[in-house]
């Protein structure tokens, strides 16, 4: 969507993270208008750049890093400079930056960015409204804060993994970074409420996000079932461990998904299944009955269901008030006329006519809706052009500090 009110417009974002957590919150930043400034390093830039494949064909006459389609979905509305923080001329480039910066968001091992003067203290310093977002594997302190982390150590050490799979099963990881995703989606809520704290007082602060923290928040009601139970819960394949029947149900030709959370709706399921005897059934009238016999109640509704097919079933549920649907696959997920209806995929037109696919921000905001302004960077891109915005210095500077391997850009 173009167009509606860019409610984020004039909030500079500098941008020093990568690869999913941090690019997730600043994408969803620039999407609300911020100028978000993406800092990479020349040459290699992002490393979800060489992700692939799959990958966009590369421009004619452009042998600069590539644009796979792991990078291309957490990176659109940005401008990507290339900056060598290796040097000190580099990092004295991004103080100056954040010195003009109202948000800072970073991705470094804990300490990374001490060594170059890029580090909370050091840049509060300079910019005392700055709100600087740390995101790491374990956060700032603890006993782990020095460990690297990746997604899949914080599903692993933070359960999703032991109550992800089949009950007899090993532990899976859910197949996207949802810690990743997750983190990305805490940090940006946070920045927002520690931007409103800064404009109402001119004070910064620093934001500690950590994968791990997330996951273990993310549990939800899992989490407080061990709590308040005292026993850690297991894995159910694609059942719900405190709702009957909420699951997956193999029909006649294909899987189904029955999600019944209340009376009213299983008496409904039960009703277009052809058994209301079910409904009334001393053993299953209630949603707590259904989950202490559920060893008898799925089976027998396992036999029926597979009696139906998925089209037949989708035709009769929803209009009786029975949440269900089909388990697509991608493909078929981006064949569904909910897609085109809710404008949930946006293509961009790069400069030689290839098409640059985008998932949009997935919320309808009428006032201030979310914007599709430009494709997913190349890499220094803007160079130039974003610093000479942020710093207002001319080309002569800027030439200098290309000539010297400071910046570099598409060219």
């Amino acid at each position: 969507m173009m167009g509606g009110q860019a409610v984020l417009a004039g909030v500079k974002v500098l941008d020093l993270s990568r690869v999913l957590a941090g690019p997730w919150c600043t994408q969803i930043l620039a999407d609300f208008g911020a100028d978000v400034m993406k800092v990479e390093a020349p040459r290699v830039g992002d490393d979800t750049r060489s992700w692939g494949p799959p990958d966009l064909p590369r421009e004619e006459g452009w042998d600069g890093a590539g644009e796979s389609a792991y990078y291309l979905s957490c990176n659109r509305n940005k401008r990507s400079v290339a900056i060598n923080l290796a040097t000190k001329e580099g990092q004295a480039l991004v103080r100056r930056l954040a010195a003009q910066a109202d948000i800072l968001v970073e991705n470094f091992k804990v300490g990374g960015l001490k060594k170059y003067g890029l580090d909370y203290e050091s840049l509060r310093a300079v910019n005392p409204r700055l709100v600087y977002c740390s995101i790491t594997g374990f956060g700032q302190t603890g006993p782990y804060a020095d460990r690297p982390g990746y997604d899949f150590v914080a599903q692993a050490m933070g359960g999703m993994m032991s109550i992800t799979g089949e009950k007899d099963g090993p532990p899976i990881k859910p197949g996207v970074a949802m810690a990743d995703v997750s983190t990305g989606m805490y940090a940006t809520v946070s920045i927002l409420m520690a931007l409103r704290h800064a404009e109402k007082t001119g004070e910064g602060q620093l934001i500690d996000c950590s994968l791990l923290d997330t996951q273990i928040s993310m549990l939800a009601n899992q989490a407080l079932s061990y709590l308040v139970g005292g026993k850690p819960p297991g894995r159910l394949g694609n059942a719900h461990p405190t709702v009957v029947p909420y699951r997956m149900f193999e029909a006649a030709d294909g899987p189904i998904v029955v999600a019944v959370g209340n009376n009213g709706q299983y008496a409904a399921m039960c009703a277009v299944l052809g058994v209301p005897e079910l409904a009334s059934d001393p053993r299953f009238d209630t949603n707590a009955k259904r989950v202490i016999n559920r060893a008898v109640l799925e089976p027998l509704l396992q036999g029926i269901i597979g009696r139906f097919a998925v089209a037949d079933l989708m035709a009769a549920f929803p209009g009786k008030g029975v949440p269900a649907g089909p388990v697509n696959d991608i493909g078929q997920v981006f064949q569904d006329p909910f897609v085109e209806a809710r404008g949930t995929v946006h293509r961009f037109e790069r400069a030689d006519g290839v098409a640059v696919p985008s998932v949009a921000y997935p919320a309808k905001l009428s006032a201030t809706p979310a914007r599709f302004d430009r494709p997913p960077p190349r890499l220094g891109e803007h160079t130039m052009s974003a610093l000479a915005d942020w710093l207002d210095v001319g080309d002569g500077e800027l030439d200098g500090l290309k000539q010297a391997g400071i910046i570099a850009d598409r060219d």
